[in-house]
């Protein structure tokens, strides 16, 4: 109980699932547990069931697409927005085209984003839009 925000908060080490080097997918896909892609996914990456999961992307790896997922770590390239409920580790080689939504960050030197940084709290993963204040 005491330690269940802390343990959800980390990316998963284990990898249930992977798409290799030289492996195209045209399509959503959609996983649970770990997944490590190396290749290309033309499409939406998110997580299925109750369980946190982890996406990780490797130098080699492209997406182009919405990710939505709890935990990401991402070494290659993003063409799409990345909503992570918990999780965003932003890796030395990584590209990110689109904005990145995210409740905790770690942006290693040589990442880039072209897009926006947004910090999210609670279970809300949407951008909320700030209106000015008038005084009457």
């Amino acid at each position: 109980m005491f330690f269940g925000k802390n343990k959800r908060s980390r990316p998963q080490n284990r990898i249930d699932s992977l798409i290799g080097v030289g492996t195209k997918i045209e399509g959503n896909v959609f996983f649970s547990g770990g997944l490590r892609v190396d290749g290309t996914i033309k499409g939406n990456v998110g997580e299925t069931g109750d369980q946190p999961s982890t996406l990780v992307l490797s130098e080699q790896a492209r997406i182009e697409g919405v990710i939505h997922v709890s935990h990401v770590v991402i070494n290659g390239t993003v063409v799409g927005p990345v909503q992570a409920q918990e999780y965003v580790e932003l890796q030395s080689k990584s590209r990110v085209t689109g904005d990145v939504f995210y409740k905790t960050l770690e942006m290693h030197v040589g990442a880039i984003v072209e897009g926006k940084l947004v910090h999210q709290e609670g279970a809300a993963m949407q951008q909320v839009e700030v209106q000015p204040v008038t005084s009457n």
